[in-house]
């Protein structure tokens, strides 16, 4: 349907496509193309959604993080080859600074509490304050937060890797153990509720370089934005002292972040802090990103 069959002045058969075919056409086109551009739109959240959906995501995530089979045997293979790899790169300071770091009871102490807890508690905030000062960019950042999570999920399955607390015959100190900290998933009677061997990527790293990140680009205070970049770097020294990762588990939940930031740059068509700050209201034009 849509085609009729015309005889030419040669006397020769040819077709054309039908005024009413192609009218049907452009039109579902227009509404692929409408549809689609309302879903990349930056529209205002709505409350209930996002806590909702942060709720759901991070116990869907914390479920498939915890099926992830523990292959014990293949993530102490994993963690003595990074050992020797940063060997061999000169950068296997890790056990230095963890010994260093519990020689002194207050530091370490503070450093088991800050990676039980501002993990949470720092994103959790970052989420609330672009919710409520930068509605036209949170689903676009909140994207990039998502799409991190997502592929590090792929990188526990794929490469089981035991933290440096969990290796034989290297004299890590399991700080939380030592110390009895509370709130650590990873030691203590909290540990058979987490997965001890998804240590690749350091998600404490790939959420702290978000937040820092953000903090940074969007603040407006300098002090603030300092604040933001000292953040990540505090986590990093932070998940090295108390022997939960490698510097190269950083690495990877760097690499995570950077496929977060793509994938939202290929959705939006633009880096999520270079969108407006506000929603656009229905029916009035949507504003050009600032840069």
């Amino acid at each position: 349907m849509g085609e009729t069959t015309v005889t030419t002045l040669e006397g020769r058969q040819g077709s054309t496509t039908s005024p009413i075919a192609g009218t049907e056409d452009d039109r579902n086109g227009r509404t692929s193309a409408r549809v689609l551009r309302r879903l990349r739109t930056p529209r205002r959240p709505r409350l209930w959604f996002e806590i909702l959906l942060i709720a759901v995501s991070y116990w869907t995530y914390s479920l498939i993080r915890n099926a992830v089979p523990e292959q014990k045997s293949q993530a102490l293979r994993n963690a003595d080859w990074i050992w020797r790899v940063e060997h061999d790169l000169g950068i296997a300071v890790e056990q230095s600074i963890n010994h260093a770091v519990d020689s002194v009871t207050w530091l370490i102490v503070g450093m088991n509490y800050y990676y039980a807890t501002l993990h949470f508690v720092v994103t959790l905030g970052v989420l609330v304050w672009l919710f409520r000062k930068h509605p036209g960019r949170y689903a676009a950042t909140r994207l990039v937060l998502f799409a991190t999570t997502a592929v590090a999920l792929v990188g526990y399955y794929l490469y089981p890797l035991a933290p440096p607390r969990l290796m034989n015959g290297t004299h890590f100190i399991d700080t939380v153990v030592v110390h009895q900290t509370w709130g650590s998933m990873a030691s203590g009677d909290l540990k058979n509720m987490s997965n001890q061997y998804a240590a690749m990527p350091s998600m404490h790293i790939g959420w702290s370089l978000w937040c820092g990140l953000t903090i940074f680009a969007l603040a407006s205070v300098p002090w603030v934005k300092v604040l933001g970049l000292l953040y990540p770097t505090a986590t990093l020294v932070v998940i090295v002292a108390t022997a939960n990762h490698f510097w190269l588990d950083a690495v990877g939940g760097m690499i995570c972040l950077a496929f977060g930031f793509a994938v939202a740059r290929l959705w939006y068509g633009s880096m999520p802090y270079a969108l407006p700050r506000e929603v656009a209201v229905e029916g009035e034009p949507v504003l050009t990103p600032l840069r």
